[in-house]
Formats: structure tokens, C-alpha cells, sequence
């Protein structure tokens, strides 16, 4: 079955055998045209489901008001907080947002930033993908003259704006945390190095273990793509060590909750025998037992911090745009799971 034509501005104004430009001015509510004629407009366009094109709108006025935003997966508290009060700041400021998911993929992602560009969005917000090496299709966002602001996950080397926290402190406040609680063999099951949030969490451990007087000792350090099934894994690893760690720093709850999984199927008390930390204070974390402690990411600040950075530069585009780092203070709720 061939698909319907889609009505255009020249089937309405056949109908009612007038120009198209009148058509046009009507749906803008143009004065120079009558209310006779207005009313009469409407109703054929609803009649003929005639939907405006905003590509060609936005391309005529320079204008879309819409803005793109990427994130790697939006079945995260993280995430759909930060969407929730981005939007809402957007939406006051006149601005609706389409929102892509990268699902960690360099490719999609680049596929993303293709769509959004052809969308006539007015800037992009994003956080990156874990396979994002390659900044290119980033750079062609600035080719594009539109504002790109960074959440989360970036990189220096685009000197656009970013907010996140600070997630070399964060790595100190859990270290030290634990420290305090007597553990001296801290695990830590990270993200890739390749990704600039995750190398300053590692950095951070390693630079809180050599604070705290502790060796750093690399077979307590591994890499993953911090999933549930990756916490899992590397959890079970670190129980066959000959000298195993008494407790784990995770930089992902849900990598967290695998381990902790892992944990409780092994009949190993938490926190009594291994005290354990996520990053990010999903809500399960406080759901589960034992409870999950965790560093507050706060998404909610990020969210409208990162809408007001591109209104800021949609308010004054004579600003070029350089690198401006918003940092949040890092924040570990404790819970039952490290006490």
C-alpha cells in the first residue's frame, strides 16, 4: 500500500482557490488577512491532516527552537533527572528538546549528531559515549556555527562548555571513607581509561591510596563497560585473588549492584567482610539490602546548569565559545554496604 501524499500549503489554498502565501499568512495569523479567511484555513488544513514542515520553517527564520540532546542510555535515574529539569528549563525559555540515545556506540552517537544537524536543531547538549574516541563528529557541530555544551562526559580538547562533578574528588572522599572504616585493600572496578570521567576516577583512587599510605596494587584495578553483568564478572574475579580486597570502590551502581549480587551468593558479608561503593545514588541503591552507598551525582543541578549554558550562549552568539567547566562538589551518602 503507497503511502499518502503529505498536504502541502498548495493543496489548501486549491481547496479554497486562493495563493499559497495567503495560506501561509493565515497560519501565522498575519493581520492583512481576514478572520473569514483564517477560520476557513484551519479547518482545511485539519481536514487534509496538514502538518508544517519545521525543517523548511527553521531554514526560512534561521530558527528551529528546538535543541538536540544526546545521552548514552536513558534507562538511568541519572540521565532521564538530567532530561527532566534540562527540559523544564528549556521549555520555559520556548525550546523543546529531541532526545537521542548513543547506547554507548560511537557509531549511533555519530549518527545522532548527522540527525540533529539535519533537524535544524538550535544547539546540542550531550554526554558522550563510551566508545567515543574519535571528536570529529563533535567538531562538526562547531563547524555548524550552533552551541555544544558537554554534561557528564567530555573533553578538553573540544573547549566547549561543560558540567559534571568532580570526579577526581569523588574518588578521594570514597578512599578515604573507607580508610577510615580500617580497609586497607580497596578494589576498584572502573570504566575505561579512554573516557575522561572515568580516567580521573581512577587517577583519583590511585592518588587517594597514595595519600592514605596504601601500595597500589594493579591486580585491584580493573576496566569494564560498568554494567550489571560486568560487576558480576569482575566481582567474581577479584574473590579468586589469593589475597582478595576487603572492600570495592565501583564507579557505576549498577556495576555496584552486580557485584553486590556476586556477594550475597557467596555468603560474604557486607559490610563486615567487604565494605562496597557505587557512584551515581540510583534509586535501588537505597532499595536493596544491604543498602548501596554511593556519591551523589547531582543531576537535578546538572540538568538546569547545562539549559542555562546554551541559553546563555543563544542570548549572546558574539561570545565564541571556549573551554568553561562547571564543576559540582562531590557528595558520598553512606549507606548500610560500607558502614
Amino acid at each position: 500500500m503507497a503511502n499518502k501524499k503529505r498536504a502541502t500549503l498548495k493543496d489548501i489554498a486549491n481547496v479554497l482557490n486562493i495563493s499559497p502565501a495567503a495560506v501561509s499568512k493565515a497560519m501565522h495569523d498575519d493581520s492583512r488577512i481576514s478572520d473569514k479567511t483564517k477560520q476557513a484555513v484551519k479547518r482545511v488544513a485539519k481536514e487534509l491532516n496538514y502538518q508544517p514542515n519545521h525543517i523548511a520553517s527553521a531554514l526560512r527564520k534561521g530558527k528551529s527552537n528546538l535543541v538536540g540532546v544526546i545521552v548514552p542510555r536513558t534507562n538511568s535515574n541519572f540521565f532521564s533527572s538530567v532530561l527532566e529539569n534540562m527540559e523544564a528549563v528549556l521549555n520555559k525559555a520556548g525550546y523543546n528538546i529531541i532526545i537521542t540515545q548513543s547506547n554507548e556506540s560511537f557509531e549511533k552517537e555519530c549518527k545522532n549528531i548527522d540527525t540533529l544537524l539535519y533537524s535544524q536543531v538550535d544547539g546540542i547538549i550531550a554526554s558522550m559515549a563510551n566508545e567515543t574516541v574519535d571528536l570529529s563528529h563533535y567538531e562538526k557541530i562547531k563547524a555548524n556555527g550552533i552551541p555544544l555544551i558537554l554534561f557528564d562526559r567530555g573533553e578538553n580538547d573540544l573547549n566547549v562548555d561543560y558540567v559534571g562533578i568532580n570526579d577526581y574528588d569523588s574518588s578521594h572522599v570514597i578512599v578515604k571513607h573507607l580508610v577510615d572504616k580500617g580497609c586497607k585493600r580497596i578494589a576498584h572496578i572502573g570504566g575505561y581509561r579512554r573516557t575522561r570521567i572515568f580516567n580521573n576516577r581512577i587517577r583519583g583512587y590511585v592518588d587517594a591510596l597514595k595519600t592514605n599510605n596504601l601500595p597500589i596494587d594493579d591486580t585491584l584495578i580493573v576496566e569494564s563497560s560498568l554494567r550489571l553483568e560486568d560487576g558480576r564478572r569482575e566481582m567474581e574475579h577479584l574473590l579468586k585473588l589469593k589475597n582478595r580486597p576487603d572492600a570495592v570502590y565501583v564507579a557505576s551502581d549498577y556495576a555496584a549492584l552486580g557485584a553486590l549480587q556476586v556477594l550475597n551468593e557467596n555468603d560474604i558479608n557486607v559490610p563486615k567482610d567487604i565494605r562496597l561503593v557505587g557512584f551515581g545514588n540510583e534509586p535501588f541503591t537505597s532499595l536493596v539490602t544491604p543498602s548501596i552507598s554511593s556519591i551523589e551525582q547531582h543531576s537535578k543541578d546538572i540538568g538546569r546548569l547545562a539549559a542555562e549554558t546554551f541559553l546563555n550562549h543563544i542570548a549572546q552568539p558574539e561570545i565564541k565559545q571556549t573551554l568553561n567547566k562547571i564543576i559540582l562538589d562531590a557528595e558520598l551518602i553512606i549507606r548500610d554496604s560500607s558502614t
